[in-house]
Protein backbone atom coordinates (compact mmCIF):
# COMPACT_ATOMS: atom_id res chain seq x y z
CA UNK A 1 0.00 0.00 0.00
CA UNK A 2 2.99 2.25 -0.20
CA UNK A 3 2.33 5.89 -1.88
CA UNK A 4 -1.53 5.19 -1.57
CA UNK A 5 -3.98 8.11 -0.62
CA UNK A 6 -6.07 7.89 2.44
CA UNK A 7 -9.38 7.88 0.52
CA UNK A 8 -8.12 5.14 -1.71
CA UNK A 9 -6.64 2.88 1.02
CA UNK A 10 -10.60 3.92 2.91
CA UNK A 11 -12.17 3.18 -0.63
CA UNK A 12 -10.33 -0.03 -0.81
CA UNK A 13 -11.03 -1.20 2.70
CA UNK A 14 -13.58 -4.12 3.23
CA UNK A 15 -15.35 -1.95 6.16
CA UNK A 16 -16.16 1.25 4.19
CA UNK A 17 -16.86 -0.96 0.79
CA UNK A 18 -20.65 -0.08 1.61
CA UNK A 19 -20.18 3.75 1.70
CA UNK A 20 -20.74 5.66 -1.13
CA UNK A 21 -18.15 8.34 -2.20
CA UNK A 22 -19.95 11.21 0.04
CA UNK A 23 -19.67 8.69 2.75
CA UNK A 24 -16.43 7.82 2.49
CA UNK A 25 -15.09 11.71 1.55
CA UNK A 26 -16.44 12.06 5.25
CA UNK A 27 -13.87 9.64 6.79
CA UNK A 28 -11.37 11.02 5.00
CA UNK A 29 -11.52 14.51 6.25
CA UNK A 30 -10.92 13.28 9.79
CA UNK A 31 -8.83 10.29 9.02
CA UNK A 32 -4.64 11.05 8.61
CA UNK A 33 -2.04 9.09 7.65
CA UNK A 34 0.48 8.65 10.44
CA UNK A 35 3.88 7.10 10.62
CA UNK A 36 5.27 5.65 14.03
CA UNK A 37 9.17 4.42 14.17
CA UNK A 38 10.15 1.12 14.94
CA UNK A 39 9.34 0.19 18.83
CA UNK A 40 7.63 3.69 19.26
CA UNK A 41 4.50 3.54 21.21
CA UNK A 42 0.96 4.23 19.49
CA UNK A 43 -0.89 4.36 22.03
CA UNK A 44 -1.06 2.62 25.23
CA UNK A 45 -3.48 0.50 27.50
CA UNK A 46 -6.09 3.18 29.23
CA UNK A 47 -5.46 6.12 27.14
CA UNK A 48 -8.72 7.63 25.49
CA UNK A 49 -9.88 5.84 22.42
CA UNK A 50 -10.84 8.43 20.08
CA UNK A 51 -9.51 7.04 16.85
CA UNK A 52 -8.91 2.90 15.41
CA UNK A 53 -6.54 2.33 12.73
CA UNK A 54 -5.78 0.77 9.20
CA UNK A 55 -1.90 -0.58 9.24
CA UNK A 56 -0.93 0.42 5.81
CA UNK A 57 2.46 -0.84 6.14
CA UNK A 58 5.12 -2.16 8.65
CA UNK A 59 3.87 -4.42 11.73
CA UNK A 60 2.04 -3.70 15.06
CA UNK A 61 2.30 -5.26 18.45
CA UNK A 62 -0.77 -5.43 20.73
CA UNK A 63 -0.37 -6.22 23.77
CA UNK A 64 -1.56 -6.00 28.07
CA UNK A 65 0.50 -5.35 30.88
CA UNK A 66 0.06 -7.73 33.81
CA UNK A 67 0.57 -5.65 37.21
CA UNK A 68 4.01 -7.22 38.28
CA UNK A 69 4.72 -5.97 34.68
CA UNK A 70 4.38 -9.27 32.61
CA UNK A 71 3.77 -8.92 29.18
CA UNK A 72 1.22 -10.81 27.48
CA UNK A 73 1.18 -10.07 23.74
CA UNK A 74 -2.88 -10.08 22.16
CA UNK A 75 -2.33 -9.57 18.23
CA UNK A 76 0.32 -8.97 15.75
CA UNK A 77 -1.16 -6.89 13.11
CA UNK A 78 0.09 -6.93 9.79
CA UNK A 79 -0.34 -4.55 6.72
CA UNK A 80 -4.14 -4.41 5.33
CA UNK A 81 -5.62 -4.88 8.80
CA UNK A 82 -7.64 -2.71 11.11
CA UNK A 83 -7.70 -2.70 15.29
CA UNK A 84 -9.37 -1.02 17.79
CA UNK A 85 -12.81 -0.04 16.10
CA UNK A 86 -14.60 -2.60 18.41
CA UNK A 87 -14.07 0.07 20.86
CA UNK A 88 -16.24 2.42 19.77
CA UNK A 89 -19.44 0.20 20.33
CA UNK A 90 -18.33 -0.32 24.10
CA UNK A 91 -19.25 1.75 27.28
CA UNK A 92 -15.22 2.37 27.91
CA UNK A 93 -14.01 4.61 25.60
CA UNK A 94 -10.43 3.80 26.46
CA UNK A 95 -7.81 1.38 24.78
CA UNK A 96 -8.41 -2.09 26.40
CA UNK A 97 -4.71 -2.85 25.55
CA UNK A 98 -1.39 -1.19 24.49
CA UNK A 99 0.01 -0.77 20.94
CA UNK A 100 3.52 -0.66 19.83
CA UNK A 101 5.23 -0.76 16.34
CA UNK A 102 7.45 -3.65 15.42
CA UNK A 103 8.94 -2.10 12.72
CA UNK A 104 8.72 1.41 10.71
CA UNK A 105 4.72 1.47 10.41
CA UNK A 106 2.39 3.71 8.30
CA UNK A 107 -1.22 3.60 9.30
CA UNK A 108 -4.60 5.87 8.78
CA UNK A 109 -5.97 7.24 11.48
CA UNK A 110 -9.84 7.16 11.68
CA UNK A 111 -11.93 8.98 13.57
CA UNK A 112 -14.47 6.44 15.83
CA UNK A 113 -17.03 9.66 16.46
CA UNK A 114 -17.56 10.01 12.56
CA UNK A 115 -17.82 6.74 11.64
CA UNK A 116 -20.12 6.06 14.82
CA UNK A 117 -22.50 8.45 12.66
CA UNK A 118 -21.89 7.03 9.95
CA UNK A 119 -22.79 3.22 11.01
CA UNK A 120 -26.68 4.77 11.62
CA UNK A 121 -26.66 5.62 8.27
CA UNK A 122 -25.40 2.51 6.33
CA UNK A 123 -26.97 -0.67 7.46
CA UNK A 124 -24.72 -2.59 5.20
CA UNK A 125 -21.42 -1.38 6.76
CA UNK A 126 -23.18 -2.20 10.30
CA UNK A 127 -23.45 -5.95 9.22
CA UNK A 128 -19.96 -5.76 7.57
CA UNK A 129 -18.85 -4.66 11.07
CA UNK A 130 -20.53 -7.06 13.17
CA UNK A 131 -19.50 -9.81 10.85
CA UNK A 132 -15.90 -8.76 11.29
CA UNK A 133 -16.33 -8.91 15.26
CA UNK A 134 -18.12 -11.72 15.18
CA UNK A 135 -15.22 -13.62 13.65
CA UNK A 136 -12.92 -12.52 16.05
CA UNK A 137 -14.77 -13.51 19.10
CA UNK A 138 -15.49 -17.25 17.72
CA UNK A 139 -11.65 -17.24 17.29
CA UNK A 140 -10.80 -15.95 20.50
CA UNK A 141 -13.48 -18.37 21.98
CA UNK A 142 -11.46 -20.90 20.41
CA UNK A 143 -8.49 -19.69 21.73
CA UNK A 144 -9.10 -19.83 24.67
CA UNK A 145 -10.28 -23.34 24.69
CA UNK A 146 -7.06 -24.28 23.42
CA UNK A 147 -5.03 -22.74 26.12
CA UNK A 148 -7.17 -24.73 28.06
CA UNK A 149 -7.06 -27.86 26.52
CA UNK A 150 -4.01 -28.31 24.69
CA UNK A 151 -0.35 -28.28 25.61
CA UNK A 152 2.43 -26.02 25.06
CA UNK A 153 3.97 -28.49 22.47
CA UNK A 154 0.38 -28.66 20.72
CA UNK A 155 0.53 -24.71 20.22
CA UNK A 156 3.96 -24.31 19.41
CA UNK A 157 3.65 -27.68 16.46
CA UNK A 158 0.23 -25.69 15.24
CA UNK A 159 2.43 -23.00 15.14
CA UNK A 160 4.96 -24.19 13.15
CA UNK A 161 2.27 -26.02 10.70
CA UNK A 162 0.62 -23.68 9.89
CA UNK A 163 3.78 -21.14 9.35
CA UNK A 164 4.87 -23.84 7.51
CA UNK A 165 1.37 -24.36 4.35
CA UNK A 166 1.20 -20.61 4.99
CA UNK A 167 4.81 -19.08 4.19
CA UNK A 168 6.00 -22.12 2.28
CA UNK A 169 9.25 -21.53 0.49
CA UNK A 170 11.34 -24.94 -0.45
CA UNK A 171 9.67 -26.58 2.73
CA UNK A 172 10.79 -23.70 4.83
CA UNK A 173 10.00 -20.21 6.72
CA UNK A 174 11.07 -17.88 8.94
CA UNK A 175 9.88 -16.26 12.01
CA UNK A 176 8.51 -13.37 11.58
CA UNK A 177 8.42 -11.53 15.13
CA UNK A 178 11.31 -13.00 17.48
CA UNK A 179 10.69 -16.15 19.31
CA UNK A 180 10.68 -14.48 22.71
CA UNK A 181 7.14 -12.34 21.22
CA UNK A 182 5.73 -15.99 19.76
CA UNK A 183 6.29 -17.33 22.84
CA UNK A 184 4.35 -14.58 24.79
CA UNK A 185 1.91 -15.08 22.02
CA UNK A 186 1.43 -18.51 22.48
CA UNK A 187 1.18 -18.23 26.11
CA UNK A 188 4.44 -20.06 26.77
CA UNK A 189 7.43 -18.97 28.24
CA UNK A 190 10.33 -18.31 26.55
CA UNK A 191 12.27 -20.92 27.80
CA UNK A 192 9.56 -23.44 27.26
CA UNK A 193 9.62 -22.59 23.50
CA UNK A 194 13.16 -22.96 23.17
CA UNK A 195 12.88 -26.70 24.86
CA UNK A 196 9.99 -27.55 22.69
CA UNK A 197 12.10 -26.34 19.38
CA UNK A 198 15.20 -28.69 20.67
CA UNK A 199 12.87 -31.13 21.41
CA UNK A 200 11.69 -31.56 17.48
CA UNK A 201 14.57 -31.02 16.34
CA UNK A 202 15.84 -33.72 18.33
CA UNK A 203 12.84 -35.60 17.23
CA UNK A 204 13.88 -35.15 13.75
CA UNK A 205 10.23 -32.83 12.49
CA UNK A 206 12.21 -30.03 11.87
CA UNK A 207 15.63 -28.08 11.71
CA UNK A 208 16.02 -24.91 12.78
CA UNK A 209 19.02 -22.14 11.68
CA UNK A 210 18.78 -18.85 13.24
CA UNK A 211 15.14 -17.81 12.50
CA UNK A 212 14.44 -19.98 9.55
CA UNK A 213 12.62 -23.08 9.99
CA UNK A 214 12.58 -26.32 7.84
CA UNK A 215 9.83 -29.12 8.70
CA UNK A 216 11.43 -32.54 7.66
CA UNK A 217 7.69 -34.36 8.95
CA UNK A 218 4.66 -32.20 8.53
CA UNK A 219 2.88 -35.66 9.64
CA UNK A 220 4.94 -35.84 12.73
CA UNK A 221 3.77 -32.51 13.38
CA UNK A 222 0.48 -32.64 12.70
CA UNK A 223 0.39 -35.65 15.91
CA UNK A 224 2.29 -32.84 17.86
CA UNK A 225 0.14 -30.45 17.24
CA UNK A 226 -2.91 -32.92 17.79
CA UNK A 227 -4.37 -32.09 15.02
CA UNK A 228 -7.93 -33.12 14.18
CA UNK A 229 -10.70 -32.30 11.76
CA UNK A 230 -12.31 -29.14 11.73
CA UNK A 231 -14.71 -27.71 9.31
CA UNK A 232 -13.36 -24.07 9.29
CA UNK A 233 -9.30 -24.49 10.22
CA UNK A 234 -6.94 -27.03 10.45
CA UNK A 235 -5.22 -25.04 13.18
CA UNK A 236 -5.56 -25.21 16.94
CA UNK A 237 -4.38 -21.89 17.28
CA UNK A 238 -6.40 -19.40 15.15
CA UNK A 239 -4.52 -18.27 12.06
CA UNK A 240 -1.17 -18.99 14.50
CA UNK A 241 0.90 -18.00 11.42
CA UNK A 242 0.17 -13.92 12.10
CA UNK A 243 -2.42 -14.38 14.93
CA UNK A 244 -5.23 -12.73 13.11
CA UNK A 245 -8.81 -14.39 13.46
CA UNK A 246 -10.31 -15.91 10.84
CA UNK A 247 -13.14 -18.58 10.68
Amino acid sequence: MEGVTVHKALRNYFLFSSLNDEQVSRITSKARKISVSAHSSLFEQGDIADRFFLLLNGKIKLYRLSPDGNEKIIEFVNPGQSFAEAIMLMDRNTYPVSAMALSDSELISINSREFSRLLKESVDTCFLLMADMSKRIRGLIKEIDDLSLHSATCRVSAYLLQSQMERQEAGSFKFNVPKSMLASRLSVKPETFSRILKSLVDSGVISVAGDCVTVHDEDKLREFAQITVYSESISVMPNACDFRIVN
